[in-house]
C-alpha cells in the first residue's frame, strides 16, 4: 500500500484527486494540506468526499509529511509550491507536481511567461515530463514528475505524430482551443463570474497563454524540430472538458487514410487514448470525467492542411487523472489503477 498526500487539497484538482484515489485499490491518503483553512474537516472543502476520508485539512510542514508518506502531489498555484517541493524531494520522497514550476527546462523562459522568480531551479534539469504516452520509459525511475498542463496535454498528442513523421510543416500550425471554467481554478476573477460567462463565448490570452512554450518544448523533444505555434485558447461557459483544433500545411499530398494509420501506429495500444472512427469528431461530453483522450483527423486536400481534433477532461487527464497515472508508473503498479 502507498502512502500518499496531497499539497493543496482544497483546489478543483485536489478534489479530482481525492475522487480518483478514494477509489484507488493500493493507495492510502493521509495528508491533506492547505494554505487557506487549516484545521477545517475535509468534507467542509469538498462535501462530496463526506464519509470517504477520515481527515482534517493541514499546514504544510515537509518534515511531518515525509514521516508516513511515499509520494505527495502538489496542486498548489504556479509559482507558490517549488520551494516547498525541494523541502519534501530532501527528505527523500517523491513528488508528482501539477503546477507548471517544472514543466520548463529553461528558468528564464519560465521566469519570462509566469512573471515570478523560480524558487528551485536546480531541480529543473531533473524534472521529468509527466506526459506517459510519449515519455513512459522515464517516468518509472523519477523523483520529480512534473505534471503536463491541460491544453498542453490536448494539443501535443493531436499533433506528435504527425511532427514526429515528419508529415506537417512545423511552422504552419494553428491551435484553436476551448475550456470549461474549472481551468482556471478557484482563483476569482471578473471573466469567470457567472454573468460574465453565461451564455458567452470569448478568446483571452490570445497568442500568449503560458502553455504556448510548453507545447513547443515538448513537440521540439519529440519531433527534433523547432515549433512555431500559434496558439488562441476560448472560455466555454461549462464547468470542465477541452476542445482542442489543429490545423497544419503538409508537407506533400496526403490522404487521411495515411494519417490514420500515423495515429494508429503511436497510440493504438495505449490505454487512453482513443481513435475515433472516421466521421466521428470528438466532444467533451464523451471524454467528461474521465481519463480519455478522443481525438480523429481529416485532411483539407482543397488547402493541403490536415485538422486533427482531440477531447479530454481538463481536471482528469488534463490534470489529477494524469497525476495518477504518472504515481501509477513511479511505483511499478498498474498504469491504469484508480482510473476511468
Amino acid at each position: 500500500m502507498i502512502s500518499v498526500s496531497i499539497v493543496g487539497a482544497s483546489g478543483y484538482t485536489g478534489g479530482e484527486l481525492l475522487k480518483i484515489l478514494r477509489r484507488h485499490p493500493d493507495v492510502r491518503v493521509k495528508h491533506v494540506t492547505t494554505s487557506s483553512s487549516p484545521g477545517k474537516r475535509l468534507e467542509e472543502v469538498h462535501p462530496q468526499l463526506r464519509k470517504d476520508f477520515d481527515l482534517s485539512l493541514e499546514s504544510f510542514d515537509a518534515k511531518r509529511l515525509a514521516r508516513d508518506t511515499d509520494v505527495a502531489f502538489f496542486a498548489l498555484p504556479h509559482g507558490v509550491g517549488s520551494k516547498n517541493i525541494a523541502e519534501f524531494l530532501a527528505t527523500g520522497k517523491k513528488v508528482v507536481d501539477l503546477s507548471a514550476d517544472f514543466r520548463l527546462r529553461d528558468v528564464k523562459t519560465y521566469e519570462a511567461w509566469y512573471k515570478v522568480k523560480h524558487a528551485s531551479p536546480k531541480l529543473l534539469k531533473e524534472a521529468v515530463y509527466g506526459l506517459p504516452e510519449l515519455f513512459r520509459p522515464r517516468i518509472p525511475g523519477a523523483r520529480l514528475v512534473a505534471n503536463p498542463g491541460c491544453y498542453a496535454t490536448t494539443t501535443i498528442l493531436a499533433l506528435a505524430p504527425l511532427l514526429k513523421n515528419g508529415v506537417i510543416d512545423p511552422a504552419s500550425i494553428i491551435v484553436d482551443a476551448k475550456s470549461g471554467v474549472s481551468g482556471a481554478g478557484k482563483k476569482l476573477d471578473l471573466m469567470y463570474h457567472f454573468p460574465e460567462c453565461a451564455e458567452n463565448f470569448q478568446a483571452y490570452a490570445v497568442n500568449k497563454h503560458r502553455h504556448m512554450p510548453e507545447i513547443e518544448q515538448t513537440l521540439k523533444d519529440v519531433s527534433g524540430r523547432t515549433v512555431a505555434l500559434t496558439f488562441v485558447p476560448h472560455l466555454v461557459p461549462m464547468t470542465r472538458g477541452i476542445l482542442a483544433c489543429a490545423y497544419a500545411k503538409l508537407r506533400k499530398k496526403t490522404d487521411v487514410s495515411r494519417i490514420r494509420a500515423l495515429f494508429e501506429k503511436e497510440y493504438g495500444g495505449e490505454r487512453f487514448i482513443r481513435l475515433l472512427p472516421e466521421g466521428r469528431w470528438p466532444q467533451t461530453k464523451d471524454v467528461s470525467y474521465t481519463n480519455y483522450v478522443d481525438i480523429n483527423a481529416a485532411v483539407d486536400e482543397r488547402n493541403g492542411r490536415v485538422i486533427v481534433l482531440a477531447a479530454l477532461d481538463n481536471l482528469v487527464k488534463g490534470a489529477s487523472g494524469q497525476a495518477v497515472q504518472n504515481m501509477n508508473l513511479m511505483f511499478g503498479l498498474d498504469e491504469a489503477a484508480g482510473l476511468v
